[in-house]
């Protein structure tokens, strides 16, 4: 079983369960102990579960919110890509302002060497732009936006956050929806974010939605942007002709990664 299939198996037994040994993931996984300890340690590192002796606690009979941690090992591969993806279409000495949520920090990660000025949604993604131990050469400056932090998440909201935001004109927005779909355009799952992404694209020239293909011709209750303000798509999605053509008619650019 692949590194990514087996800690995504573990962390779906996890969501079901309050407690797993190792000699029950060594079986379930057909991997060695030596293997899911290490698998055990890295989750952990990610919020995704406790470590105990012999095994693993659940964070979500905890009561703690272990959603980010799940979130960041779905799709992993494919935010990998579109990271890469939108980095490319990215300007050099530019000012972006790049969105919160995993796939966001994928790219920021992308953009630790790179010589722009950078206002990014979530402390995750600050830490990777400024490292304790930054590399030489080129690296980014980067704008704080105030607000309130959402506690698990570590993303910034509120009406700071949002003026802020608004005070600024950036080269580019790099949007990461909660959920796309052709007919109402971007959508979030909460309010406060839905209006940071907008106050975050209603501010730039040049607006790119990263969405992986799981979000796509999904649903969720704040509406974000319709597609006439997106310039660019990237994603994994093999695209229908019928939905190319839906975003040609609106301008907006796919890009398949």
């Amino acid at each position: 079983m692949h590194t990514d299939e087996r800690r995504r198996l573990i962390g779906e037994l996890l969501r079901r369960r309050e407690h797993v040994t190792v000699d029950e993931l060594m079986s379930a996984c057909g991997a060695s102990g030596a293997t899911i300890r290490r698998d055990l340690d890295v989750l952990a590192l990610h919020g995704v579960l406790r470590r105990v002796h012999g095994g693993a606690m659940s964070l979500v009979t905890g009561g703690e919110n272990p959603e980010y941690g799940h979130r960041e090992l779905e799709d992993h591969a494919a935010k990998v890509r579109i990271a890469a993806g939108v980095a490319a279409m990215l300007p050099d000495r530019g000012h972006v302002w790049l969105d919160s949520g995993t796939t966001a920090t994928e790219i920021a990660r992308r953009l630790r060497q790179r010589e722009m000025t950078i206002m990014p949604m979530s402390l995750r993604a600050v830490s990777l732009l400024c490292p304790d131990d930054p590399p030489a050469g080129r690296r980014p400056e980067v704008l704080m936006p105030g607000g309130s932090l959402v506690p698990g998440e570590l993303s910034f909201r509120g009406p700071m956050t949002e003026s802020n935001i608004r005070s600024l004109r950036f080269d580019a927005a790099v949007v990461t929806p909660c959920a796309l779909n052709l007919k109402d355009g971007l959508l979030a799952h909460d309010l406060d974010d839905a209006a940071v992404k907008r106050a975050g694209l209603e501010s730039a020239a040049r607006v790119i939605v990263a969405c992986a293909g799981a979000k796509w011709d999904a649903s969720a209750v704040a509406l974000v942007a319709t597609l006439d303000a997106v310039d660019a798509i990237v994603t994994d999605r093999r695209l229908s002709p019928e939905e190319r053509a839906h975003l040609a008619q609106h301008s907006v650019e796919a890009v398949i990664v």
